[in-house]
């Protein structure tokens, strides 16, 4: 028994010291920062006379041997390889956009813009702030960079292949396009925090002028909104329950693990007096997701975080993954409509339209990661009956909801309407 505990200290003697030299390897500032390459000072280019830059999003995450055993491979190289960006003047978007406010979560900084048409667009940060998501007890033992290192699990591109992943399975998407803002005019007293930086430039996921291929259209709404609006006409609006089936598969489909309610949106249409809500999807930081190395393969374990997955051909653990949305809004709908949807998604993503939506990606990054994401896919798309009927099962065996959803924690909403849409 001496020896065995002798041998325990040892390997947790180990770990600790190897944690700490995995993160000694990373520069104390945790800040991450695009590198433009090409440009001794960024600050002096006139880019009015230019239309696109090469850019590095971060080399934040470059790792030794080390730090790969044990905070993982992930994108780091994606992370660091350089890639061309359109420059962006906002006075020349769409016929001039004006900045509306400043918005963002917990990690990407956001800013949302009004063209002159009356579209609403998001500028949403490329490179992520981890910072507020670290806790007092990593930074007391210094541990914080294995939160903001976390990072390199997102790819940094994902959104641009989802798109077009998207798009072959008939599902709406924010057209989500690269692009690097320099310091301008118009960026006004965002300057400084906004200029010179890499972003999507995306369709908002509520508000504005209708961008989307849907007639008839009332409104595009947020999920709060569309609670609000369910509380005014109760029946007379229903989802589009096999678009939305369809949607929560292509996202198992492709590793999203992170697709809670205020990453959704939705295109109200209106006949007569009833209302129809088709989904939108916001948001896809997390596709794609990728997660190796000692420290993170513990933390992603279904006993401690079982929602963070990483992406590969095999799920780790189902359950992990149906939401909160998912029950709201899902509950008693009939097997028989997700297998539909199952066997409808698997024949749009066809090996082909797989690969095609790939192109979105300089040939750089299909090289370095393509090839790995694309068999996960095609692995998972030909699994998706089986995958749609326990999705259908885990749903239908969790109860109603007893508290709200994610952002409509202010909302004044019924007791019926908390727990479920169709429950109003």
């Amino acid at each position: 028994m001496k020896k065995i505990s002798v041998i325990l200290g040892i390997i947790v003697l180990a770990f600790i010291l190897l944690t700490y030299i995995s993160i000694s390897s990373t520069r104390q500032e945790n800040k991450t920062s695009s590198i433009v390459l090409n440009m001794e000072d960024v600050k002096s280019i006139d880019f009015s006379r230019i239309d696109s830059v090469l850019v590095a999003p971060s080399t934040l995450y470059k790792a030794n041997a080390v730090k790969k055993m044990m905070q993982g491979q992930q994108y780091r190289k994606a992370w660091s390889t350089p890639v061309r960006f359109r420059v962006l003047h906002l006075d020349t978007l769409l016929g001039g956009a004006e900045i509306l406010k400043e918005g963002g979560g917990k990690q990407t900084h956001s800013l949302k813009l009004k063209t002159e048409g009356g579209y609403i667009y998001t500028l949403r940060s490329i490179n992520k702030d981890p910072e507020p998501l670290v806790p007092e007890w990593a930074r007391t033992l210094g541990l914080e960079n294995i939160i903001v290192d976390g990072i390199s699990a997102q790819h940094p591109y994902a959104a641009l292949a989802v798109a077009k992943l998207a798009e072959k399975s008939n599902l709406l998407h924010t057209d989500p396009k690269s692009i690097f803002l320099p310091e301008q005019n118009a960026l006004e007293k965002f300057n400084k925090d906004y200029g010179n930086k890499i972003y999507l430039l995306e369709h908002e996921t509520d508000g504005g002028k209708n961008w989307t291929h849907y007639k008839n259209v009332k409104a595009i709404l947020d999920t709060e909104d569309l609670q609000e609006l369910k509380k005014d006409v109760g029946p007379k609006l229903n989802i589009d329950k096999s678009t939305l089936i369809r949607a929560r598969l292509f996202d198992i489909v492709k590793g999203d693990w992170d697709r809670h309610s205020k990453q959704w949106g939705w295109v109200v249409t209106q006949k007569d007096t009833e209302y129809m809500a088709i989904p939108i999807a916001g948001d896809r930081d997390n596709a794609f997701f990728s997660v190796d190395g000692i420290i993170p393969s513990i933390i992603s374990n279904k006993l401690i975080l079982p929602d963070l997955q990483s992406f590969k051909e095999d799920i780790d653990y189902l359950p992990g993954l149906v939401m909160p949305f998912d029950i709201y809004f899902l509950k008693n709908t009939p097997r028989e409509n997700f297998i539909n949807e199952a066997k409808l998604l698997q024949g749009l993503l066809s090996n082909l339209a797989i690969e095609e939506s790939f192109k979105a990606w300089p040939p750089s990054l299909v090289e370095l990661d393509g090839e790995k994401i694309i068999k996960s896919i095609q692995t998972r798309r030909d699994n998706l009956p089986q995958i749609a009927n326990d999705f259908y099962e885990i749903i239908d065996n969790r109860d109603y909801l007893t508290e709200p959803l994610k952002g409509s924690e202010d909302l004044e909403l019924p007791s019926s309407l908390i727990g479920c849409f169709d429950c109003f």
